[in-house]
């Protein structure tokens, strides 16, 4: 506990310094212009999963690979295997499986002592190809108070870990190796003693242009400007040795708010790599985001060489195995970002991009130009029902308010955007008021029976481990279809089993359940339950609810719907057993 004092004031700025300047007068990189994409390494299982409450289990760990192999990417940090035993499982699970694609490089960490080397070089034995990532820290504080070792010192860690390295990957020589290393803290570094460190490393590793090693320049802690990054970028990529044979990567944190714009920056003054995570996941205040970075060069015309349209499935994915929610307002992915609530705003939108549709029908490749929206939200899986929103002014609080008053119906936030549009709509067209009975209706239509639905006849639930074994029977046209699948819960287990059997991608966007009350003077009837569900199935969203007397029946009642809703026919599309 710090006990503050008259003397010492709790918010004191007199504390702090400002971080020095380069005196640089040979600068570059402020004319300099992205034209192509870096190299990307994503780093989401290692440094991103060490800075989670819950790391993530080996089913997560092996989601998040998955989806970074299929947004493609070439390098994947994909562990500190020395560190603890579920990493050093988790690579070998990797490797043994058979799980890494010839075109992608697993990378691991390892500090610079001799048996965190071996276990490392032991973890990663029988794989094709990978980065071996050897860091200690460089910074003036760390030397000083942490280690208490002299800068000759810290550098002859550096390069004992440099030769231990080459040694244990000349027993493996059928893996072909790649080496990197970082001065952790390098911002905080003197410039001059990080290049002499790394020049200490290249110079045992001796790299080719054929057979680079890779200079990682971290920016541990975010302490200054972008610009001043930039600076000590600039002047390590004039100064430091063999630099046609070296990949200078970057690896900044947020501390500051500004982890992209020092990415960004860095590359204008002559990085070639950039390291981060998906959506900025990381210690303290997170990483460098990826996603963000990649966008922004996909917003000026270039290539970010990932892909990225699947927005949904990628924030489901993180947001299942980070256990962390994505911010609303989180750029490009936000479920807000893209929003107009605004009438002003709205109106512009509405008229560029009736331009735009006019102009896109002769010439597909028109440059996008339309008010408040830097990209074309429809390249992420986002509807232009999703731009033109109804807020509370609007009338979708009014909506939402009267269903809840007479109804006992909640709509989740995400629902009532959803629904507004359609009593809009309905008001539209009548030119009179729209009662609370009218709007009950149109809700029910809408999401609780929508146009040929498909009934959930009955379910069988059985948990093996940590798995629920679900089979649902479907009356769908007349007929039954049997759907079977499994999953870490029942909705999980169902959307398994349907997305298998009709053949569809289906991702779960949003979930929301509650218990209706008891309708008046009905004391001993059954409680009611509503589930409601927003999905995205085959890139497209829908959203449905329904109403039964249990919250299982509900939920897997309200998938049906959102499926009808989408137009799929289950008894024409089940590739399982169907029966008149």
């Amino acid at each position: 506990m710090v006990n503050n004092t008259d003397t010492q004031p709790a918010f004191n700025h007199k504390k702090y310094r400002a971080y020095p300047a380069m005196q640089k007068k040979d600068r570059r990189w402020p004319d300099q212009v992205i034209t192509a994409a870096p190299k990307w390494c994503s780093v989401d299982l290692r440094d991103g999963n060490q800075a989670l409450i819950e790391p993530m289990s080996p089913s997560q760990k092996l989601d998040m690979f998955k989806l970074l192999i299929d947004v493609g990417f070439k390098e994947i940090e994909v562990g500190f295997p020395a560190a603890s035993a579920p990493d050093f499982d988790f690579v070998r699970l990797l490797i043994e499986q058979d799980l890494i694609p010839d075109d992608v490089t697993i990378q691991i960490l390892t500090q610079a002592r001799e048996h965190l080397i071996a276990r490392s070089f032991s973890a990663l034995e029988g794989a094709k190809k990978a980065i071996v990532h050897l860091y200690n820290s460089t910074s003036t504080v760390q030397r000083e108070h942490v280690f208490k070792k002299s800068r000759e010192e810290i550098k002859t860690m550096a390069q004992q870990g440099a030769q231990w390295i080459q040694d244990y990957a000349a027993k493996q020589c059928n893996t072909h190796w790649s080496f990197q290393y970082s001065p952790e803290s390098f911002t905080s570094t003197e410039m001059d003693y990080a290049v002499e460190v790394c020049d200490a490393v290249i110079n045992i590793w001796q790299p080719t242009p054929d057979n680079k090693v890779i200079i990682n320049l971290p920016a541990t802690i975010e302490v200054s400007t972008p610009n001043i990054y930039a600076d000590q970028i600039e002047w390590v990529n004039d100064n430091i040795s063999h630099r046609e044979a070296v990949t200078i990567s970057l690896h900044t944190h947020n501390d500051r708010g500004c982890g992209v714009a020092a990415a960004e920056l860095g590359v204008l003054a002559g990085a070639d790599r950039i390291e981060g995570t998906l959506l900025g996941n990381g210690e303290r205040t997170g990483n460098m985001d990826i996603v963000t970075m990649a966008m922004n060069l996909y917003s000026q015309g270039i290539d970010p060489k990932l892909k990225l349209a699947d927005m949904d499935r990628i924030i489901a994915t993180i947001e299942r195995c980070t256990q962390l929610p994505v911010h609303p307002r989180h750029p490009y992915a936000g479920e807000l970002v893209f929003a107009a609530f605004s009438g002003s705003h709205q109106d512009a939108i509405n008229k560029c991009m009736d331009i735009d549709t006019k102009k896109r029908q002769a010439d597909p490749l028109t440059p996008w130009q339309v008010a408040y929206l830097p990209i074309d939200p429809r390249d992420l899986g986002r509807s232009y029902q999703q731009v033109i929103r109804i807020n509370s002014q609007s009338g979708k609080g009014g909506v939402a308010y009267i269903l809840e008053q007479d109804y006992g119906i909640k709509m989740p936030r995400w629902m009532q955007i959803d629904f507004s549009p359609h009593v809009q709509s309905y008001a539209e067209k009548s030119a009179q008021e729209v009662c609370a009975a009218t709007i009950y209706d149109i809700f029910s239509m809408t999401y609780l029976a929508p146009h040929k639905s498909a009934q959930v006849h009955s379910y069988q639930l059985n948990r093996q481990g940590d798995n629920e074994q679900l089979r649902v029977t479907i009356i769908s046209d007349h007929s039954s279809v049997a759907i079977e699948g499994q999953g870490k819960g029942v909705l999980d287990a169902f959307i398994s089993g349907l997305s298998r059997s009709i053949e569809s991608d289906i991702v779960v966007i949003d979930y929301s359940e509650h218990a209706l009350p008891s309708r008046q003077g009905a004391e001993n009837e059954q409680a009611e339950a509503l589930a409601y569900v927003q999905l995205s199935i085959n890139g497209m969203r829908y959203c449905a609810a329904a109403k039964c007397n249990d919250i299982v029946s509900a939920s897997l009642q309200a998938v049906l719907n959102a499926v009808v809703r989408s137009g799929i026919n289950i008894s024409k599309r089940s590739k399982v057993n169907v029966s008149c």
